[in-house]
Parts: structure tokens; sequence; C-alpha cells
């Protein structure tokens, strides 16, 4: 009998329901848009910000050790211990090793330089891979280097081929302190070591690289006698923001109990990939890069934050708007719901009948919110990224959800005009 009484209600109050449906799909499909454009765009702006470098700084244990006497910061172990570059792929086998997007082993070292006019003492050159393939145990080759590293450098020329000996890259300011044009011929000199190559880019990188020569790992190792070593490596993860629990790690992991440190190992915390990293990396420490990580946490904290204000908005004003409806609907329908009365019939029934009703609207609702927010959130994202970002499926049960929510609380709203009306005044159409 319930579902004839919803049957006939929905097709018989078509303008009504028609309103009803109007309300959830707006709610809903703002809603649809909001979630798709935090999900997807929070991952395009954690991959955009993970492309202007590394968050992840891996070192000799021992390295990032610091004193400081007065007001200056001593290192006295730095550029004093070395990583072994056989194990850089335990960066890569890690738990979370399908976070990690890129990195890159670095060697520093001075060299004087022999052109075909001058010759220049002291130059930083920095040895490093630029597309490298390195194996990785029970999955593909990984390509590490700064290519990937820092995929929105502005480079002239070409890279380097990984372990040549004869091919260099200059960064743009040194290129243009020696007045140095893709195809010149230098020559590099460190004490006995002596290597004839050939400028095949030019590279507008970091402030950090843009007064160095860049060449391949293996020629830097040669040159300062460091063969199969490096002095840290760059590592861009893929992280979700850190809230008290990571910082709290962050500080100091030993402070955890046991749930909290399960909690935060198994969770994608820059702080626990790093952990991570030192644990498998033998004789290497971690070093998180916060001004990344901080500015990832705090644009996806803001979207987050932006989206809950507006779902907690559409969430009242939509439920306003459907009491209203079932206001205006129990008023005309006073007749139908006197005589349930006299049949019987609690308030809670009579509540369930009109809640029932507006469900079913709702949920039609919710899912043509959910198909066109999906839309709408997609041409958004096409006109800020030029490309479109993965439906997050998620947020068809949630608009489904909520539209359910909106309309209980709706009636919620209304059960008092129900429960006002008087069996025997409105039975005899007073």
């Amino acid at each position: 009998m319930q579902i004839k009484i919803i049957k006939n209600s929905i097709f018989q109050n078509k303008i009504q329901k028609s309103l009803a449906l109007a309300t959830i799909f707006l709610a809903t499909l703002l809603m649809a848009t909001m979630l798709n454009l935090t999900l997807g765009i929070g991952n395009e702006i954690t991959k955009e910000l993970r492309s202007y470098g590394s968050n992840i700084l891996v070192l000799p244990k021992g390295a990032s050790l610091s004193v400081e006497v007065g007001n200056k910061i001593y290192e006295p172990l730095k550029n004093q211990n070395f990583l072994e570059e056989d194990k850089l792929h335990t960066i890569k086998e890690i738990f979370w090793r399908n976070n990690i997007n890129a990195f890159a082993p670095f060697l520093d070292t001075q060299v004087k330089i022999q052109t075909s006019g001058a010759n220049y003492e002291n130059v930083s050159l920095v040895g490093t891979y630029f597309e490298k393939a390195i194996k990785v145990q029970d999955d593909d080759d990984f390509y590490a280097g700064i290519k990937e590293l820092y995929k929105y450098s502005q480079i002239k020329g070409n890279y380097p081929k990984d372990d040549s000996l004869d091919e260099v890259m200059l960064g743009k300011d040194l290129a243009q302190k020696y007045d140095l044009k893709l195809g010149d011929e230098i020559t590099l000199v460190q004490n006995d070591q002596i290597f004839k190559t050939k400028i095949v880019g030019i590279i507008d990188l970091t402030q950090a690289f843009s007064n160095k020569i860049i060449t391949s790992l293996l020629l830097a190792q040669k040159l300062s006698k460091k063969e199969g070593l490096f002095a840290k490596a760059e590592v861009s993860a893929l992280t979700i923001p850190e809230n008290d629990l990571a910082q709290k790690a962050r500080r100091d992991v030993d402070s955890l109990n046991q749930l909290e440190y399960d909690q935060w190992y198994c969770t994608a915390y820059v702080s626990s990939i790093a952990y991570q990293i030192a644990e498998d990396f033998k004789g290497a420490s971690t070093k998180v890069v916060s001004a990344i990580s901080d500015a990832e946490s705090l644009i996806v904290s803001k979207i987050q934050s932006l989206m809950a204000v507006v779902s907690i908005i559409c969430l009242i004003v939509a439920s306003i708007a459907i009491s209203s409806l079932m206001s205006a609907d129990i008023f005309r329908r006073r007749s139908e719901i006197g005589l349930l009365k006299a049949l019987g019939a609690s308030i809670l029934q009579i509540y369930m009948i009109f809640a029932l009703e507006g469900v079913v609207v709702a949920l039609f609702g919710a899912v043509l919110g959910f198909i066109f927010g999906v839309g709408i959130s997609e041409l958004i994202a096409l006109s800020i990224f030029d490309h479109i970002i993965a439906i997050s499926w998620i947020i068809l049960p949630i608009c489904l959800f909520f539209a359910v929510l909106i309309v209980f609380l709706g009636c919620l709203f209304s059960i008092k005009g129900i429960s006002k009306l008087s069996t025997s005044e409105v039975l005899y159409g007073k």
C-alpha cells in the first residue's frame, strides 16, 4: 500500500517533485564538481609541485649533522661521507614505491676548464643521472634522473648521455659568464685527470645549478676519483598533507605509541616515506625538504576546507528548500494525512511515506547531479591543465548519501506540520 501511495504521489505531483528533483540535482551537482576538483586537482597540484623539485634528500649518515657556534652553523661531516651507487635501487623498493615519482643522485666537485681562448679555475661541476634505467626488484626498470625530477626546466640543445665521458651541459648563468655556446669544446681538468668534452645543452634549472657544469655521474666520479659513489640523492615522492600525527612523528618517531606508529607508517606522509627510505638504504639518512611539502599541505588543506564549507552550505540550503516544498505538500495533502490518521497510521509512518517519496526523487537527482558535476569539473580541469582528470567514483555514493540526508533533514523540519493536523478538523474540511 505504501509503495502505491508513493508511486501515485510522485506521478500526480509532478511540479512539486520536479522542484525537489531540481533542488537535489543542483546541490549534488555543486558537491560532485567540488569533490572531483578537490580530489583530482589536489593530485594534479601535488604532481605540479613535485615537478619543481624534490621533497626528500637522501644523505650519508652524519652528513646532515650541524653544530651552531655563535650565529654560524657548521656541518663538519658535509662532503666527507658518500653513498654507494649500486644501492640506489632501494629507493624504488620501499613499501611506498609507487609514490616515488623520480629521483637522481648527485656528486659535486671543482674542476679547471680550458677553452680555445682561456682557462678558468675552480668551476663547480655536478654529476648526475639524466634518464638512466635502474633495475628494480620484482618490477620493471625505473628511469631515474633530472629529466623527470626537474621536468619543467628549460633546456637548449639536449641532455648528455648517461655514462658519457665527453658530453656536458652548462647552467644558463655559467654559459653567459664565460660566453660559451652549444657545440663549443671544453677540457675538464682535475689533478691528473683530463677529459675533452663538448657542450650539448644549456639548461635553466634551479639557482643551485645555474653556475655549474652538469654532466654524467660517471664523469664526475672519475674526475673526483670516487668511482661508484655519490654525495646525495634528491627524491620526488607523491605524498598526502601532513597532520598532527605526521608532525609529531617528524619531531620524534620514538614518541609514537604502537597504534600511532602503525597508522603513520602505513600512510603516505612525506616523513613516513623518508623514514622507510632511510630504513632500507643502508648507510643513508633522509631529510624532508619542508618548503615544497609544506606548500603542498597548505594548498590541499585549503581546498579541503573550502570543500567542507561548501558542502555544509549545500546541505543547509537544500534541506531548507526541501523543507519548504514538503510543508507545502503537507498542506496540500492534509485530507490524505487526516484519513491516514483516522485509519490508525502513526506520525512516524506518515513521516516515512513523505520521506520515502523524497528519497526516490533524491536518488534520481543525485545520479544526475553526479553525472553533470563530473562533466563540469572535467571542463574546468581541461581549461587549467589542458587535460582531463581521473573521475573519483567514490563521489557517487557520497552524493547519494548527502541527497538522502538532505531529504530526511528537510522532512524532519516539517514533521511538526503533520503532528499539528487535527484528524476531525481536516476530515470536516476546516
